[in-house]
């Protein structure tokens, strides 16, 4: 791997950490689910084909007059990598690439998607743990940009257990993790949906993450139409039964999935997060 240079400007390039798309506003009420029609994984408020039935982990879903592709990974059958750079020391740079050069190394993924924020030459903006190694560290600063509103978050892996905590309280357990990934902001704190979120802000994008149902349960998403922050949240924890939940990137998401259920896989990402079947080869 290449030396990591941890760089700290924040323009408005692609690439680098943008301006918060939602403004900072005293913390709205949580928005609980109506009581007559409670949304749980799986419940009426779908749209789609059910996950369980499904041979693959991954569905597309409706919530909130809007539409996803979500992918529900049990660990004990599928194992997560976090991707960046090629044996060579170069940068993916899009799934379509990454997935390429792994299906010619026999390791083809399942699903893949961008794994957070990075900087022009595709570097990652926190934290990047692969392998058990740490490769780039964490970013505690403050800043312009989704990336820096707090509190922002570690998404992590070790074997068959996952876990996401916020920024500071990774860094303080420093939990066992073969792969980890920062970004911001958390969309689900321990239930409780991000404080600086409006109910259904004005700024919509393309937005993509990652939620944490249980120990064994990783839950990517990425939306097909142009999302608020607080709707997207409110997919991770009132429709899919997440906690915790980390945002990863906007506009320039990306999620390559069988049966036609990839949305924008050619564009331009940084770190990627891929699963495995745990039956195939390891690469």
């Amino acid at each position: 791997m290449l030396a990591l240079l941890l760089t700290t400007a924040c323009g408005a390039a692609v690439s680098t950490p943008r301006p918060a798309e939602e403004a900072a506003r005293p913390a709205p009420p949580i928005l609980q689910p109506p009581a007559a029609a409670p949304l749980t994984p799986g419940a009426s408020s779908f749209t789609g084909p059910d996950s369980r039935a499904a041979a693959g982990p991954c569905r597309a879903v409706s919530f909130e007059a809007s539409d996803y592709t979500v992918c529900e990974l049990d660990l004990r059958r599928y194992r997560v990598g976090l991707f960046w750079q090629d044996r060579d020391g170069r940068p993916y740079g899009s799934l379509y690439a990454f997935k390429r050069a792994m299906a010619a190394a026999g390791d083809p993924p399942v699903v893949s998607m961008n794994a957070g924020m990075y900087h022009e030459d595709l570097s990652p903006v926190g934290l990047f743990v692969s392998g058990g190694r740490q490769l780039n560290p964490a970013n505690e600063g403050d800043g312009d940009g989704n990336f820096f509103m707090k509190p922002n978050g570690v998404f992590y892996v070790d074997g068959e257990s996952a876990g996401i905590l916020e920024t500071g309280a990774y860094l303080r357990r420093a939990p066992a993790a073969g792969i980890a990934t920062q970004s911001g902001p958390m969309l689900v704190i321990d239930g409780a949906l991000h404080p600086l979120f409006s109910d259904d802000g004005s700024s919509r994008k393309i937005r993509n993450g990652v939620g944490i149902r249980d120990d064994h349960t990783v839950v990517f998403a990425i939306s097909s139409d142009r999302v608020s922050f607080g709707s997207f949240a409110r997919l991770f924890r009132d429709g899919l039964g997440c906690r915790n939940a980390l945002y990863l990137d906007g506009s320039i998401s990306a999620l390559s999935a069988p049966d036609g259920l990839s949305v924008g896989w050619g564009i331009r990402v940084g770190p990627i997060l891929a699963a495995f079947d745990r039956a195939g080869p390891v690469s």
